[in-house]
């Protein structure tokens, strides 16, 4: 399950290497602080509808100076700080707005050991041609504000890789300079503390696919460096050193077969002066199938192998027991003990290994674990109990508590006091990416919702994970489609990628499901968005852009090909009455209507933005024919005649999703909550009077990136709205 993140950009090709790494020019630092002065802005106070987690932790990094002080990293949605007082993380770049959204996945993280308010973070989602550039935010007050850097070069939080160790590194010999490894531009070097870089000369050249520098990190006064780029070749070493902050060589005797890997973390023991470092044969977190672990003892150069457990073994069925390795955490009161763990080990399950003799012997903390996941019951997955974890890349170990370890996985981090007993250690920390939204007129749920990797969630409360986990039978990895009847919203429906077909209903409001009893041929390989019709009676299911939409009139009993369907739409059903629904056809920028309950299709409008796949139609509480259309930078349109004709809306230039709650009091027509621009900003708004006039309801600290997924109001709390974020979960905003 949760794999990888479905909902976010597919990773393309890399980007063209850059050929000479001592070429690149001086980047200046932005002098203004991006961070607003406290205090909620606009009159709304804004929280994330809590799930727990729900997206992979890239990395943890416990303060070597300050009790309790800890950051976090993720791949798309930002970096935490840990409050020992209130026992929760504190997100810190939710300020970075629409424009920026590629900074909201931080590749990298560092702190200074001799200023404990120093933070710094490397963001930049992709490594793509599409994606903007990279950037280094840097604190003096431990994320509370920032100042910000942009770089020249761009680096990859949610690409391959992404696990690796920590690719930014405060010198230790002077607290003003700084390195920065990269993917595709060799390695960085920041002589101000962060507010211009540089490129170096390093021996090793960059490759338009490779890894570029995996890790960074100090042993004594001297830095290591990570290259993932050899590719097995003779005489590429992957594993740099220097002394003097100028010269760069390759660490002699190399371990034999590690030169077939990529280094993937590193940590040093300072009491016995000996730096562990584990490998894989794939960066990971996916495809890797071989590893090991290696100590080098600094003083003479001396490698020895320290592997826990060699991957290649048989397992109890026959199979192969493949993985890598990937975090390694030294315990800074207790030399010679270090914690390490492995990587994509599906068959036996991923485990930490614990070590206290510096490697001679290790043991499996996994095998007497006891996990509690109460607080977050999704992590059951559906099973009668959860496993140990997936995607472990990220591990720590606190230095003023030799018990207290944790780990990321690919949906939460998990700690422990006592090496026995573990339980999620996320509070606050919130990952998802939302696909869809639906806040209910009746009953127990004033939210459903839809993501990906996690499926559907009903939520009772907003402050507590669901006590039901995840929708089950079946159970989704990516929601692709979630609707309700409007006149009976007891019956919903979702579509995803499920254990057990790939769509479902529910007669209780999304308490329970049952999965269809047939679904077409193209579910399989594609389930898209479904909608049921107002009195549930009918469902249209839609599977991409080179197939038809499918009907359904015995709740998904059989199903039947509507050939008038605009293939790849997206239907959308008419909340008054039962016999309409609506789909836009991108291609040609044309309203398709049915009123024959979904048998056939006819055009209506024509002419709206032919094109542009990217849309939103949505249909107003309560009426019927009263359409509105987001066209994104081309506008908003609404139509109050079923789609014959629309008129743009002129109080906004961009709209790229919009929703309804609740009437203001005196109002006859629904609140509006809109994702766009009515000037420069794209920003959250909300409109009274049927979007004559807009008022803008986030602040500047609190934009999440990209936010064009999914926006609906609470029909039965005026002022509540819920917002879909790709990588910051849900959030929610009620009128402070």
């Amino acid at each position: 399950m949760a794999t990888f993140h479905l909902s976010r950009r597919s990773v393309l090709a890399g980007t063209a290497a850059v050929a000479a790494v001592v070429s690149l020019p001086v980047v200046r630092g932005r002098a203004d602080a991006v961070t607003p002065p406290a205090g909620e802005k606009n009159g709304y106070r804004w929280r994330n509808a809590v799930m727990g987690g729900t997206g992979f932790v890239t990395g943890v990094l416990f303060h070597p100076a300050v009790r309790g002080l800890a950051y976090a990293r993720t791949d798309i949605g930002g970096a935490y700080r840990w409050d020992d007082r209130t026992d929760r993380w504190v997100p810190l770049t939710d300020h970075i707005g629409w424009d920026d959204w590629n900074l909201l996945g931080v590749e990298a993280m560092a702190v200074d050991p001799a200023h404990p308010n120093r933070l710094y973070l490397a963001l930049g989602t992709y490594a793509q041609s599409w994606a903007g550039n990279g950037a280094v935010l840097r604190s003096e007050d431990r994320g509370a504000t920032w100042t910000r850097t942009d770089l020249t070069v761009k680096l990859g939080a949610n690409e391959d890789g992404r696990g690796c160790g920590e690719r930014l590194l405060v010198d230790p010999r002077d607290s003003d300079t700084l390195w920065l490894g990269t993917r595709h531009d060799g390695l960085l070097k920041s002589a101000d503390r962060g507010a211009t870089w540089k490129a170096v000369s390093f021996p090793a050249t960059p490759s338009a696919t490779g890894q570029g520098v995996t890790l960074l990190v100090a042993a004594g006064r001297t830095l290591y460096v990570g290259w993932g780029d050899s590719d097995g070749t003779a005489g590429k070493p992957n594993l740099y050193r220097t002394s003097d902050g100028t010269t760069w060589e390759a660490v002699p005797k190399q371990p034999a077969g590690t030169a077939a890997k990529v280094p993937i973390r590193a940590a040093y023991d300072r009491h016995t002066r000996e730096l562990y470092v584990t490998y894989a044969n794939a960066p990971g977190p996916n495809g890797q199938s071989d590893g090991s672990v290696h100590k080098l003892r600094t003083t003479d150069g001396k490698w020895t192998e320290v592997t826990p457990v060699k991957p290649g073994g048989a397992t109890e069925d026959g199979g192969t027991d493949s993985f890598g390795y990937g975090g390694v955490a030294v315990d800074a009161r207790r030399p010679g003990t270090v914690v390490v763990s492995t990587n994509n080990r599906w068959a036996l399950i991923d485990t930490l290994f614990r070590t206290t003799d510096g490697g001679r012997t290790w043991k499996s903390l996994k095998d007497k674990a006891v996990l509690d996941v109460s607080e977050t019951p999704y992590l059951k997955w559906g099973a009668d109990k959860p496993k140990f974890g997936w995607w472990i890349q990220a591990v720590g170990v606190d230095p003023f508590d030799s018990g207290h370890v944790v780990y990321g996985t690919g949906a939460t981090l998990y700690g422990t006091r006592d090496l026995k007993h573990w339980a999620p250690q996320i509070r606050g920390l919130e990952e998802a990416s939302i696909r869809q939204l639906i806040s209910p007129p009746a009953g127990e749920a004033h939210l459903i919702s839809g993501s990906g990797d996690i499926g559907v969630m009903y939520h009772e409360r907003l402050t507590a994970s669901p006590s039901r986990g995840m929708a089950s039978n079946p159970v989704f990895g990516t929601a692709t489609g979630l609707a309700l009847a409007a006149a009976k919203p007891s019956y919903v429906v979702r579509a995803g990628w499920g254990d057990n077909g790939n769509g479902a209903y529910s007669n209780d409001g999304g308490k329970s499901w049952a999965p269809f009893k047939a679904q077409p041929a193209m579910a399989k390989s594609a389930p898209g968005p479904i909608a049921a019709n107002a009195d549930g009676s009918v469902l249209l299911w839609s599977f991409g852009s080179a197939n038809a939409g499918y009907r359904s009139a015995d709740n998904g009993a059989t199903w039947s090909e509507v050939a008038s369907f605009p293939k790849g739409a997206v239907p959308v059903a008419d909340p008054a009455d039962a016999t309409c629904f609506y789909a836009f056809d991108t291609t040609t920028g044309t309203l398709h209507a049915s009123t024959d309950s979904g048998k056939t299709f006819t055009a209506r409008a024509t002419g709206l933005n032919s094109g542009d796949t990217e849309f939103q139609l949505t249909a107003a509480p309560g009426r019927s024919g009263d359409l509105w259309l987001s066209l994104k930078w081309n506008g908003l349109y609404r139509s109050t005649d079923g789609g014959a004709t629309f008129t743009k809306v002129s109080s906004c230039w961009a709209s790229y999703t919009v929703g309804f709650g609740k009437a203001a009091g005196g109002a006859s027509y629904p609140a509006l909550y809109m994702v766009g621009s009515t000037e420069s900003i794209t920003a959250v708004y909300r409109s009274v009077d049927e979007a004559k006039t807009w008022t803008r309801i986030n602040d500047d600290q609190h934009q999440w990136g990209w936010i064009g997924a999914a926006i609906t109001g609470d029909p039965r709390i005026h002022g509540r709205v819920y917002i879909a974020t790709n990588g910051r979960g849900v959030q929610y905003g009620e009128p402070a």
